[in-house]
């Protein structure tokens, strides 16, 4: 890839498809100094400690978290915990030790059903739309938690993703993989959250597909949703990232601003191909 193509002046900037007092004119950021993960972001997962069930700890005192109008992406080898990290922090885990804190409220304890309601929206790696159902039909499932009119909504994800317009009464199930991954995130942004979870979100989709995701998760962030991201393709991910985490083992390996951890002569070497 020649140069860094997310570096345009992108996105609409309209807050409006997040829940009230989300979003406002926030600019995506590719440099500065790293921060550190805290209490004070908007969505942290601190120190956590745990794995399925009764079986053995597969995350060891990891630390993750998320700003608005942010991208921050988990990246390491496979098995280094990226997907279980993310899974801790929507309350998929048994989490021996640690806590999850959503915009300054401490919600360790909330099923995650009760954590959609809260404002979190988590997309799976797979079986994440109804594939029987037309795209539509499965923008409407993403809206079941909400009373008010959805059509507004609707067409912001129409307008963010202008083929699923065009497609909005075909079956989910016939598009091709980088669409039906439009119509996953879609869903997700009708229930408005107030932060959005991808879990391998260009798995196995083309590497133009996947800038083209990559541009349109730009695009979320700048509405003001902080994005939570799990990246195979870490050197694509971070080059969009305001923040990454490469972890090892369950472990916080590295941290920084995406740019750093590209810089990282450490990070090249063991995780980027050099």
């Amino acid at each position: 890839m020649s140069g860094n193509p997310y570096q345009e002046d992108r996105g609409n900037k309209d807050a409006s498809i997040t829940r009230p007092g989300m979003g406002g004119e926030i600019e995506h950021r590719d440099s500065g100094p790293a921060r550190a993960a805290s209490a004070d972001s908007f969505l942290v997962g601190e120190a956590m400690t745990g794995g399925y069930g009764k079986g053995p700890d597969i995350l060891h005192d990891c630390t993750i978290a998320v700003d608005r109008g942010e991208i921050a992406v988990i990246v390491g080898p496979n098995g280094a915990g990226k997907s279980t990290a993310m899974k801790a922090v929507f309350g998929m885990l048994n989490m021996r030790s640690g806590r999850v804190l959503l915009d300054g409220e401490d919600i360790t304890a909330l099923s995650p059903q009760d954590r959609v309601k809260k404002g979190m929206g988590f997309v799976p790696q797979v079986r994440n739309i109804f594939p029987s159902m037309t795209v539509e039909e499965n923008l409407e499932m993403g809206a079941f938690i909400r009373e008010d009119d959805i059509r507004t909504t609707m067409e912001q994800v129409y307008d963010l993703f202008p083929i699923l317009r065009d497609k909005r009464d075909q079956a989910a199930g016939e598009l091709s993989g980088g669409q039906r991954q439009q119509v996953a995130v879609g869903r997700a942004l009708m229930t408005q959250p107030k932060v959005l979870m991808l879990d391998e979100p260009t798995a196995g989709v083309s590497p133009i597909v996947m800038d083209e995701l990559f541009d349109r998760i730009i695009e979320v962030a700048r509405t003001g949703i902080p994005i939570l991201m799990v990246e195979q393709n870490a050197r694509q991910a971070l080059e969009i990232a305001d923040h990454g985490y490469v972890l090892v083992q369950g472990r916080n390996a590295h941290t920084g601003t995406g740019k750093e951890l590209l810089a990282d002569p450490e990070v090249r070497q063991s995780f980027l191909g050099g």
